[in-house]
């Protein structure tokens, strides 16, 4: 049986059916037949019993799916397997550790994590946002310096762990791979910078918006109607712009009434006036 359609939704219906102890209908031994990029993917995530993940092994075709490394050489990525490896981490743990040397850089898979930072009384500060496919951890590539702030994982996460040596080597061989990884330091500057001025808005509504502007996609900006897949909790905004959770949640409630935004389910949020919610966050109205 061959899966269909989208790899990622169809890849994850499949494990979560064997791990509930097999599909219906399959044999007894819980086996699932699978070809081409799918089957090698589920190798790279899991060779998975009908019960529980005996072992992870990380494949050429699972590095393939993030973006950085997908045009490298096949013989280079089946090098650079070898040496990484997968693993989970469950909601709220920490993957990276701020202050020490991490002999990692993490590539997501699967979840979301959290730069996160910790004020002088112990308040946590959200910093930026790991989606799928992206990866944190390198800037020991550039000082093999320490990492300055904690990554946490915000839900529960697969991630592919490949060592800092594997990745100097792979760097020396390909330096074209800088360029990349240079384009995604100053793109965290700059949305750092832009972060911090937010704590400066007097108008707390202003920095709500400001924060969702921020998460609408660049090639809808100039929509009426936009999407924002995976969008973060009250509490996600709520601790990168310094204010409660209840905060947020009444900006949100104010925005729905003016049906400027809209929920659908936990996994979206659609954004029905584009150049309103604009407006809210460059301050030319207010909510």
């Amino acid at each position: 049986m061959a899966l269909r359609g989208p790899i990622m939704p169809t890849l994850r219906v499949r494990l979560n059916g064997l791990r509930d102890g097999g599909l219906s209908g399959a044999k007894s031994t819980g086996s699932l037949q699978v070809t081409g990029f799918a089957a090698a993917v589920l190798v790279g995530l899991s060779v998975i019993c009908p019960r529980e993940p005996r072992f992870m092994v990380v494949t050429p075709q699972l590095l393939k799916t993030f973006p950085l490394l997908s045009g490298l050489p096949d013989a280079t990525l089946a090098e650079l397997a070898e040496q990484s490896s997968v693993r989970k981490a469950a909601r709220r743990s920490i993957v990276l550790n701020a202050g020490q040397n991490e002999d990692q850089i993490c590539f997501l898979f699967e979840g979301r994590l959290q730069g996160v930072d910790f004020t002088i009384d112990g308040r946590e500060v959200g910093l930026y946002f790991v989606e799928p496919g992206e990866y944190c951890g390198e800037l020991y590539l550039f000082d093999g310096g320490t990492l300055p702030e904690f990554v946490m994982a915000l839900t529960p996460s697969v991630i592919v762990s490949v060592p800092l040596n594997a990745m100097q080597a792979l760097l020396a061989k390909h330096p074209e791979l800088f360029a990349t990884l240079s384009a995604k330091v100053a793109g965290h500057v700059r949305k750092m910078t832009f972060q911090r001025s937010l704590l400066g808005l007097p108008n707390i509504a202003q920095r709500v918006c400001c924060q969702l502007w921020m998460l609408v996609p660049e090639k809808d900006k100039q929509k009426e109607e936009a999407l924002i897949r995976n969008p973060p909790t009250h509490m996600e905004i709520a601790i990168m712009l310094n204010i409660s959770r209840e905060t947020v949640t009444r900006v949100f409630q104010s925005l729905q009434n003016r049906q400027v935004v809209k929920r659908e389910g936990t996994t979206a949020l659609v954004v029905s006036k584009v150049a309103e919610l604009r407006d809210f966050a460059e301050g030319k109205q207010e909510l």
